[in-house]
């Protein structure tokens, strides 16, 4: 008997074995597969989104800080200023933006001093006012710098400012109208795809009234305003900038339909219902609802259901535009051509980019003793590293925010 258990034993570890090494050997050849893409002249934007959108997304930060720019076909050699502080004379959404801002504090990470928060705060205030400035036909929304704060916390304030803009003017686009109509007409998609998946479950929620509004959050903050783990927020966002901007409402689609049973054995009561899905489950296989979200839109793409569903009556500008910006992305030239005309063109680009990969080479030896000194080095570190690198070597952060009722009565 004992030798039959240590045989059941042995056989326990050899499996377990064998796929930690299955997984190692996967992770080794998408990172691979990355590499070349990147390296590509031009660079393979089809590789690097599918590398996004398949599991485990881009697996690390440093791999995000290279793959994000070529996703939206931002020139890293090439990017914005940091804004002064004369951004914020006499802009008409700052003090919106800056309430917004203080009450955020649970999207930083968790121990974090409350002084190195307060100096990425303050860089989020700059990032989206000069976003705003550069594009004054945009209008900020509530829940705007949960997508700003997501990007700062991984890449840095000056490349955040560049990708931001870029997302504002395609995939966000139709949020940052005056009025709330056009994020409506983007919601609207979601009883379609559910009506072809499930007419039973489509038709209760219809009967309870319930509508769209519970995942209006899930779709304007790219779901970075209802998820605590900050490293499944990532992941969404791996995902969704490598895909159509309606993608965050075929995730919707999936969350509901995993949460069929629940919802059907709910009362049938508006109240009842928008309380269940308002609240989003956290642990939820996320990795197969993605899979499946691709598989939705395969087979449901926004096309048919427009069709279907007199959906064509408003002209989205984040879908009409998209098959515009995927062409732009593919002439890209890598990074290393890219430095060498830099540098062919007396910039001093270079030289930076040296100064901050020792930085954050610095900051990843040094990471463990910065946290519990609490001292001078620690806010230096922040000052000069979140410019360029992000803070989101400081490890997890949380979701912010209560959201203000305005937003809501836009809907009605």
């Amino acid at each position: 008997m004992k030798r039959i258990k240590k045989k059941k034993i042995n056989a326990g570890f050899e499996v377990n074995g064998n796929e930690a090494a299955t997984k190692e050997c996967s992770k080794k050849k998408k990172l691979a597969e990355i590499h070349q893409a990147l390296i590509c002249d031009p660079v393979d934007t089809g590789t690097l989104r599918r590398a996004a959108a398949s599991k485990g997304g881009l697996l690390t930060d440093e791999i995000r800080r290279k793959v994000w720019p070529k996703l939206l076909n931002v020139n890293v050699y090439d990017l914005p200023h940091k804004p002064g502080r004369d951004v914020r004379q006499n802009h008409k959404d700052y003090n919106q933006v800056l309430l917004d801002v203080r009450r955020s504090m649970k999207r930083f990470p968790k121990g974090m001093p409350a002084s190195e928060r307060s100096v990425l705060q303050e860089q989020l205030i700059d990032i989206i006012l000069e976003v705003l400035k550069r594009n004054p036909q945009l209008h900020y929304y509530q829940g705007y710098h949960d997508v700003a704060v997501t990007l700062l916390l991984v890449v840095g304030e000056r490349m955040a400012i560049a990708m931001l803009d870029t997302l504002s003017n395609y995939h966000l686009r139709d949020f940052m109208d005056p009025t709330m109509d056009s994020t409506k007409h983007i919601l609207n998609y979601l009883m379609p795809i559910l009506e072809q998946v499930d007419v039973e479950l489509h038709d209760f929620l219809i009967r309870a009234e319930v509508g769209t509004i519970f995942a209006l959050s899930w779709l304007i903050t790219w779901y970075g305003h209802v998820l605590s783990e900050f490293k499944l927020t990532l992941r969404l966002y791996d995902f969704f900038l490598a895909s159509h901007p309606l993608m965050p409402i075929y995730l919707a689609a999936t969350i509901v339909l995993h949460r069929e049973k629940e919802v059907k054995q709910t009362e049938c009561d508006m109240a009842m219902v928008h309380h269940l899905l308002s609240r989003i489950p956290q642990e939820l296989p996320y990795e197969l609802l993605i899979a499946q979200s691709l598989e939705l839109f395969s087979q449901y793409p926004p096309s048919v259901l427009a069709k279907r569903a007199a959906l064509q009556s408003r002209k989205s500008r984040c879908i009409s535009t998209f098959h515009a910006f995927q062409l732009s992305t593919l002439h890209q030239r890598p990074d290393s051509v890219l430095q060498r005309l830099t540098k062919a063109q007396g910039s001093n680009t270079s030289n930076n980019a040296s100064r901050h990969a020792g930085l954050e080479a610095a900051l990843t030896r040094n990471r463990g003793q910065l946290w519990g000194k609490g001292n001078k080095i620690v806010k230096m570190a922040v000052w000069g590293l979140s410019a360029t690198l992000g803070a989101a070597v400081f490890a997890v952060a949380q979701t912010a925010l209560d959201w203000g009722p305005e937003v809501l009565l836009q809907l009605f």
